[in-house]
């Protein structure tokens, strides 16, 4: 009898040993669209913030790219199974924002939770790209990247260029991609991502504007300028450039990257997050640059824009979460927890303090060009022209632009007429984004 009650005692201890954590800690989903490695780094961010407290656990959940991602918390959030946090890519920022019932603000979030949240800590690119007009964070930056310019020192040295000095301005590359191509190169330069790098990220680093209304921010009725003389020219000269492989067009996303890893082109433009990969999978020394600008531009260069994707919080879950959703934003935060994610994924920190602390653990001194992309995106403060974009519908409108650069570069149209028609265009999607969203 005393061994059976012995048992049962012990059973009983054991049993709640078992389920006590499982109960004391409130779980939080986050739909996120990492794969591959990145994927692991979410998940060991994920690890880490579980294994530093006990009562919220945060567990991710891939759900495809970032249309996916997003697709599958509309339809999540009309049947009440939204996760807390989805991650959303950059462009789609003004979309999210008209979904006002759907979404918890973050620097409403963290205020009602009395958790640290200074904006001020923030590059001024970072927040000034997820902020209203008021200032006010509205979702919490994640993956942050910028697009630099990659050169092959081996194909420079070949071409009897100096394989320590970046082509600087973009009559300079075209330049060095003619020497590349007079040595042998199957082309001098290639970019990826058509309307980022080209026109969006063109237009910033020049202090142009995208659109009216401060590219958006200013409100829903703002109209596409981009069809503007210097980016008409830039267009034009990539064209033109194109007939001889001087630029080669590589194709939309990031389809382009693979020829300069091959060793098909000297000069590549492209995400300040595949430098890791570039420098991975390239049997060659790669050299690294600021993007490029027209020289004779008055206070070019300005700043680059941010790409990637930032954390949103959705309404309508259980108020703890919350508490837990805040605390999990207070560690993304921390100087030693960025710094570990901008230095095992090659994305941006998204705080001065994480930057510091990378430089002061000789991160940039061990890994030439490291630094480029922050450097560049901190060249001046932000200007209405420089922030960011906030149009409606942008994912839809960025095809359209890269169609139309397809138009130009294949001959078929005039870099005039592909960007008349790319603004023709973007701007009815516009109009319907407006119409569809009458109180924002």
């Amino acid at each position: 009898m005393k061994l059976t009650l012995k048992f049962l005692q012990l059973t009983a201890l054991a049993a709640i040993g078992l389920v006590s954590p499982a109960q004391a800690a409130t779980e939080i989903m986050w739909w996120h669209a990492m794969s591959g490695e990145l994927g692991k780094q979410v998940e060991k961010l994920a690890a880490g913030f579980n294994a530093s407290q006990s009562d919220y656990r945060i567990v991710p959940a891939y759900k495809g790219n970032y249309t996916e991602t997003v697709t599958a918390s509309i339809f999540a959030f009309r049947s009440r199974s939204q996760p807390a946090i989805v991650q959303v890519n950059e462009i789609a920022t003004a979309t999210m924002m008209a979904a006002k019932g759907a979404i918890y603000p973050v620097f409403e979030l963290m205020r009602d939770q009395s958790e640290p949240f200074s904006p001020g800590a923030y590059l001024p690119a970072v927040t000034s790209y997820y902020s209203d007009v008021a200032g006010n964070m509205l979702s919490f930056p994640f993956n942050v990247s910028t697009p630099i310019l990659y050169y092959n020192k081996d194909m420079f040295r070949a071409a009897g260029l100096d394989p320590e000095a970046a082509p600087k301005t973009w009559p300079e590359v075209g330049t060095a991609a003619k020497r590349l191509r007079s040595a042998g190169a199957v082309c001098g330069l290639t970019t990826s991502w058509p309307s980022w790098i080209n026109v969006e990220n063109f237009s910033a680093f020049h202090n142009l504007p995208l659109a009216t209304r401060a590219n958006g921010f200013g409100g829903l009725d703002a109209e596409l300028t981009f069809n503007n003389p210097l980016v008409v020219r830039h267009i034009a000269q990539l064209a033109e450039w194109q007939a001889t492989k001087v630029f080669d067009y590589g194709g939309r996303g990031q389809s382009a990257e693979p020829r300069f890893q091959k060793g098909e082109c000297g000069i590549f433009i492209g995400s300040s997050a595949t430098r890791a990969d570039i420098k991975a999978n390239s049997k060659f020394e790669v050299g690294y640059g600021m993007m490029p600008y027209w020289p004779d531009v008055q206070g070019a260069p300005q700043n680059t824009i941010i790409g990637g994707a930032t954390l949103w919080v959705l309404r309508d879950r259980p108020r703890a979460e919350y508490a837990g959703v805040a605390k999990f934003f207070a560690y993304l935060s921390k100087p030693e927890i960025q710094a570990a994610w901008h230095q095992n994924t090659g994305y941006l920190p998204i705080t001065r303090a994480a930057f510091d602390l990378t430089r002061a653990q000789g991160f940039y001194d061990r890994n030439p060009g490291a630094a480029i992309s922050i450097e560049q995106m901190t060249l001046k403060p932000p200007t209405d022209n420089s922030k960011g974009i906030r149009l409606g519908s942008f994912v839809l409108i960025r095809d359209v632009i890269d169609e139309e650069l397809e138009q130009a570069f294949s001959g078929k149209r005039s870099a005039q007429a592909a960007l008349d028609f790319a603004v023709e265009r973007g701007n009815r999607m516009l109009r319907q984004f407006e119409r569809a969203n009458p109180d924002r």
